[in-house]
């Protein structure tokens, strides 16, 4: 018998950036262990990972002790993806508990398991660590302006934590590290109703219900076009760095959300009206990356403008919605 190819174990793997991962490394050759509880999941999303050669999915909520599923494989684990959490606040907020247990308890329990096995671990940390920052565009040795009390603290603060936890093991020589600090991610596989502006623009747009814009529409955001997420995600992964510094993915390119409406708007024609409704609470009035230390370590940027992966994702969204649209069947 030949040699079995590694595992790479991927919590959070049927989720929105979760689905996309499993499938690139999948592509890299190798077999690829999906844990996932599916709270926040697209059925649709592990459909299309299901004929993957090597691929198993396991449902479980890494807030429990690890299943004997994935027990059994932990010598051949060679690679630990942390994407488990509710990332949008709508989701993250409908059960606080546990969003913060999902970055704390459940970090620490793959991290247990990349020091058993001695699989390398990457922590898919948030932008969300700066709050809504002082510093712009921000740096990953910004500190952050985060409120540890209010309705973002959940996810906030849980990911600081889980940061924390994940350089004491690397620090203590427990495990072999790497963090992502993503920034605000778009593309097909996100889910519909998450609550997040672009989903929520599109999704909107192509039904013909009311737009909701949040505040004035000045306030910035950068948007990373998932297919450009995944590839620095395992260039980190892979990379030959120390990993005890966060590198920040995203597009460094800053759109205000007004401008992000009107070019939904461009691709999709509607009826429907745009309503401006309350900016909530502790809501970051920009964001953009600084990436220079993923251009330095890992030679990587983003390739695809927003001008084309807004189409794509559109039109994903029009076929999961069953919505009939000519203009983006022309954008495709």
């Amino acid at each position: 018998m030949g040699q079995q190819p590694p595992i790479a174990l991927v919590a959070g793997g049927a989720g929105f950036i979760g689905s996309h991962l499993c499938r690139a490394l999948a592509e890299r050759g190798f077999e690829v262990l999906c844990l996932d509880n599916l709270q926040t999941a697209r059925p649709s999303n592990l459909r299309v990972l299901e004929d993957l050669p090597g691929f198993t999915f396991v449902e479980a909520d890494i807030v429990n002790a690890l299943p004997a599923t994935v027990m059994r494989h932990a010598r051949r684990i060679t690679r630990i993806y942390n994407c488990a959490c509710a990332a949008s606040p709508p989701q993250y907020q409908a059960d606080p508990e546990h969003t913060m247990l999902t970055n704390v308890v459940g970090t620490h329990h793959l991290l247990r398991l990349a020091e058993q096995s001695g699989a390398r671990f990457l922590l898919t940390s948030t932008s969300e660590v700066y709050g809504d920052p002082e510093v712009h565009p921000q740096v990953e040795g910004y500190r952050g302006w985060v409120s540890c009390t209010g309705p973002r603290a959940c996810y906030d603060e849980g990911k600081r934590a889980a940061e924390a936890m994940t350089f004491d093991y690397a620090r203590m020589a427990r495990a072999e590290v790497r963090v992502a600090r993503i920034f605000n991610t778009y593309g097909p596989h996100m889910h519909p109703d998450d609550g997040r502006v672009v989903s929520n623009l599109v999704c909107q747009a192509l039904t013909g219900n009311d737009i909701t814009v949040y505040g004035d529409g000045t306030q910035t955001r950068s948007f990373c076009y998932v297919s450009d997420m995944v590839e620095g995600l395992i260039r980190l992964m892979e990379s030959d760095i120390d990993g005890m510094e966060p590198v920040n993915l995203g597009n460094p390119d800053e759109f205000t959300i007004g401008e992000l409406l009107d070019k939904v708007l461009a691709l999709v024609p509607t009826d429907g009206r745009v309503i401006h409704m309350d900016l909530p609470q502790d809501d970051p009035r920009r964001r953009r990356p600084d990436i220079a230390r993923a251009r330095s370590l890992l030679g990587w940027e983003p390739k695809v403008r927003i001008d084309d992966g807004l189409p794509r994702t559109a039109a994903w969204f029009a076929e999961e919605l069953g919505v009939s649209t000519p203009a983006l069947m022309a954008a495709e």
